[in-house]
């Protein structure tokens, strides 16, 4: 066994000094990725990532003219904002907007990568998890959809916080959760309400409190309504039931029609192709109170694709942003056991 495996095993904390340093290391990689967005071409003008017109008049400060429901999308345009206006006037033929949402997007992709890193080393050895993390960071979705100006990095890094906090019994945390994942994209509270409920049907009979933590996931749900009520009324002075909110966005009837040409779409297995099949097998490996949650959100996410007839690449993006980072450890996993069938050790139940 090298070095490198004998510094880590499964069931072990890794130092404070070395997170910040995956951090930052995470950080620049992903800003590394995300930067032909600055001098390749323009985000804005291609036509698949038409959103990105919006958020930039976000960060900016100006009145978004894409579709009504994105100006409630504030998180990610106001962690860009404060880098928008130092790099105003500083960066050449830069665009200080798009500059500022790769910064914000790249600190999303870099939490998300520590996450997987503080999620596995619990179960997994170091190297496995941090096969998991550059997998994860390597994948189509990260640098072409991920660090181009769009929110799906906020989404994503939100939904890994909650099985994170679940996992690690820290309840008290979910509101705050539930709270910043509804100001990065409205679609995080019926994939949080679905996950949430899921893990707690599949867990309850083990928790010491299932009543008391039933209330903590309902509180966490109350209050990201709470925070969409509220975006809503800074942005138009008014509140929207969710279920109008929800009609106001179905703008589809040909459903199985729109599920075929999703599974269809390029983008979809340009994300899916290699992470699949590796990350399929080991996916046993893993607890029920993980696997059932993301596949009732993923499911949800083909529902709500069908209903609001997303674009090209929209269940793509959300499929990754529920499961990319569970498939990339189990395919971390399959890629490290060696050929004799030892293994990392399996996660239990």
């Amino acid at each position: 066994m090298s070095e490198l495996e004998n510094q880590r095993g499964p069931g072990k904390e890794i130092s404070y000094p070395r997170l910040a340093g995956l951090a930052l290391l995470f950080f620049l990689i992903a800003a590394g990725l995300g930067y032909p967005a600055l001098t390749r071409y323009d985000p804005p003008q291609v036509p698949s990532l038409s959103d990105v017109r919006s958020y930039v008049a976000l960060v900016m400060g100006s009145e978004p003219a894409g579709p009504p429901h994105l100006r409630f999308r504030k998180l990610v345009p106001w962690i860009a904002a404060p880098f928008y206006h130092l790099a105003k006037g500083h960066v050449g033929s830069w665009d200080p907007a798009i500059f500022g949402l790769l910064v914000a997007d790249s600190l999303f992709v870099a939490g998300t990568a520590l996450l997987i890193i503080v999620l596995a080393t619990k179960v997994f050895s170091y190297p496995v998890s941090l096969l998991a993390a550059m997998l994860y960071l390597v994948n189509f979705a990260v640098p072409n959809l991920r660090l181009v100006g769009l929110v799906d990095a906020g989404e994503g890094f939100f939904l890994l916080a909650l099985l994170w906090a679940l996992s690690e019994d820290l309840f008290w945390i979910l509101p705050a959760i539930g709270i910043l994942g509804a100001l990065t994209k409205e679609s995080f509270i019926p994939f949080s309400i679905v996950f949430e409920t899921v893990w707690w049907i599949v867990v309850r009979r083990q928790l010491d409190s299932p009543l008391q933590k039933l209330m903590w996931i309902v509180v966490s749900w109350l209050a990201a309504l709470l925070a969409f009520f509220g975006v809503q009324w800074s942005v138009d002075q008014r509140f929207v039931a969710p279920w109008q909110f929800a009609a106001g966005l179905h703008r589809n009837r040909n459903y199985l029609g729109h599920l075929a040409s999703s599974l269809w779409d390029r983008e979809f297995w340009y994300i899916f192709l290699w992470l699949l099949p590796l990350g399929i097998p080991h996916l046993r490996r893993f607890p029920k109170s993980w696997l059932w949650p993301l596949g009732a959100t993923s499911l949800t996410a083909f529902a709500l694709d069908a209903y609001y007839a997303g674009a090209p690449g929209t269940i793509g993006r959300a499929l990754f942003s529920i499961a990319g980072p569970v498939l990339a450890l189990s395919a971390a996993s399959f890629l490290l056991t060696s050929p004799q069938g030892i293994s990392p050790k399996s996660l239990q139940d």
